[in-house]
């Protein structure tokens, strides 16, 4: 780009600016120097970059989505939580947010993930241990008491049984008295890497997508600022992948998920911004923050230029982060605190739109309630004392920075065409269903993996305290365990729920969800009668298994 066009971004940016919402905050160094909001180039010069960088607030948004950077708003501080039962787990949500948590983050245990009751033999064992336990919408209204949900933002990391948590919520949120139609939020929903990756599915392929399909509709006509899709790429870097390969694979699910929209007849430019995110933040500093770049750019290119997407709005990545859990250790443990802060900030120069940061005890058990506060402070300390938020995009314009942007966007786009290839009919959507069942996403990350363990094993890559500086004067942690008392607890309360219930109203409200299941109407409105009656996650579940079957990986060797 010439200096003519260059003068001409700047301007653009500066009028952007002026006419927006600044917060009131102190934009100097330590020491007392004023900064600019933004820097690029020294006036008068050309930079043949600035085409692919651009200026912080328009396309491509290399940049970043807003020109203000986060001198408008800061992210989220939104911590991951969820532990044995609802009320437990409320405690914990409320210490998040009376320590500076800006959203909730709902963890759920293993049997509601897989749409499970408590009470079902196989969830013996695994009742509230790796998050809270969801059994029916009374579970929600307590998970939920004393916190108005129509003013909080709360995510719900859970795909397989999305619809029926979001149901359940829903429900609570009408318990609470809340205007339904003003509820903010993210639903996961992302099922395309539960079968690359995290593998917790319920269904085949189809029906999951056409109830995602279902759940876009009913939130553009219903709850205009929910989100009901996170399209997640940390589950795939936490099961190895490379960077490159994390964005990659999270953009072309997220290009399946823009598919269906299209495929139901919604306006892209009123469903496409209903899309967000899910990044995972690992070690190496710069190639992190030149992936969420990277990325950026790419979604607004494929949604204007591939999908006719003509709003900034619709073209926006947004997206949450969460530091590396796999980077965690359990040998000295407090090193951990080290690298989620530099994940972290990683996260935030690369311009997250939210962040978890991972407590120092994750590797080891759920968070203490100490751990936990020191996570939420590292993000308070990045937010409030060292100026990262006085300047969008301070690394802009750095030859390293832009150099790893660039490679990891061609590294992407050379995995489209792959997919692309992959395709029957051309679609994203038909390639990724394709990768799926050859077995390609998992092959791919497998070797990635494989190649990472031998660099550690030869010495090639270091963990301090694993293959390096092993000694240590650090004792063993105290950390936090699920009595099995919760899931006792837990099933007793579930049995005298369901005796209380009519019974006749479920049996009716299930009855109904299966036959509109055998039709093509939406199933939103039989599965939220169905909650409202008590019916379970895993009756509503079951009933869908019994009339779609279960999906079952083919073996490969």
């Amino acid at each position: 780009m010439d200096a003519h066009g260059i003068a001409e971004g700047r301007s653009r940016w500066q009028q952007r600016f002026d006419a927006t919402r600044k917060r009131e905050a102190d934009f100097t160094t330590l020491s007392g120097t004023e900064v600019e909001p933004v820097y690029g180039p020294p006036e008068g010069s050309d930079d043949p970059r600035m085409e692919r960088i651009g200026w912080p607030g328009e396309f491509p948004f290399t940049r970043g989505l807003y020109a203000t950077g986060y001198r408008g708003r800061t992210w989220t501080i939104r911590q991951f939580a969820g532990f044995g039962n609802a009320e437990q787990t409320n405690e914990r949500y409320k210490m998040i947010l009376n320590s500076g948590g800006g959203g909730l983050s709902v963890a759920f245990d293993m049997p509601t993930l897989m749409g499970r009751d408590s009470d079902e033999p196989k969830s013996l064992g695994e009742v509230g241990h790796c998050g809270v336990a969801i059994d029916s919408a009374a579970d929600m209204d307590r998970l939920f008491k004393d916190i108005p949900l129509q003013d909080v933002t709360t995510s719900m990391t859970i795909s397989g049984p999305a619809v029926p948590a979001f149901v359940m919520y829903l429900v609570a949120a009408e318990r609470q008295g809340a205007d339904i139609t003003k509820l903010n939020g993210t639903l996961q929903t992302d099922i395309f890497k539960e079968y690359i990756a995290q593998k917790e599915w319920l269904f085949p392929p189809e029906p999951h997508l056409r109830l995602i399909g279902d759940l876009m509709e009913y939130c553009a006509a219903n709850i205009p600022d929910y989100k009901p899709l996170s399209v997640s790429g940390y589950h795939i870097r936490e099961a190895g992948s490379t960077a490159a390969q994390e964005l990659a694979y999270t953009l072309a699910d997220g290009f399946g998920y823009v598919e269906l929209g299209l495929s139901r007849g919604l306006d892209i430019d009123k469903f496409a911004p209903g899309l967000s995110f899910f990044f995972d933040s690992h070690l190496d500093f710069f190639e992190e923050i030149a992936k969420f770049r990277a990325g950026r750019r790419i979604w607004a290119r494929w949604l204007r230029d591939v999908y006719g997407a003509k709003t900034d709005k619709a073209q926006w990545l947004r997206f949450h982060t969460q530091t590396a859990g796999v980077s965690l250790t359990a040998q000295q443990p407090y090193n951990n605190v080290v690298r989620t802060a530099v994940e972290a900030l990683a996260a935030i120069l690369g311009g997250t739109n939210s962040l978890h940061t991972n407590a120092l005890d994750e590797t080891l058990a759920l968070p203490s309630e100490e751990s936990a506060e020191i996570a939420l402070r590292t993000q308070s300390v990045l937010m409030e004392e060292i100026g990262v938020t006085n300047v969008a995009d301070p690394l802009g314009g750095s030859w390293y920075v832009e150099a790893l942007t660039d490679k990891i966007e061609a590294e992407a786009e050379a995995t489209f065409e792959r997919i692309r290839e992959m395709s029957p009919d051309g679609t994203m959507t038909a390639g990724i269903l394709r990768g799926i069942e050859d077995g390609w996403f998992m092959g791919e990350i497998a070797d990635a993996a494989f190649d990472y363990q031998k660099k550690l094993e030869k010495g090639e890559k270091k963990i301090v305290g694993v293959n390096t500086l092993t000694d240590t004067v650090s004792g063993e942690l105290e950390i936090m365990r699920v009595s099995h008392e919760v899931e006792i607890e837990q099933c007793r309360v579930l049995a005298a729920r369901k005796a209380e219930r009519d019974e006749d109203r479920v049996r009716r409200t299930l009855t109904a969800l299966v036959d509109a299941a055998r039709g093509t109407g939406s199933l939103i409105e039989p599965m939220l009668e169905a909650a409202r009656a008590e019916a379970t996650m895993g009756e509503i579940c079951h009933v869908l298994r019994d009339e779609w079957g279960e999906y079952r990986e083919p073996a490969r060797f």
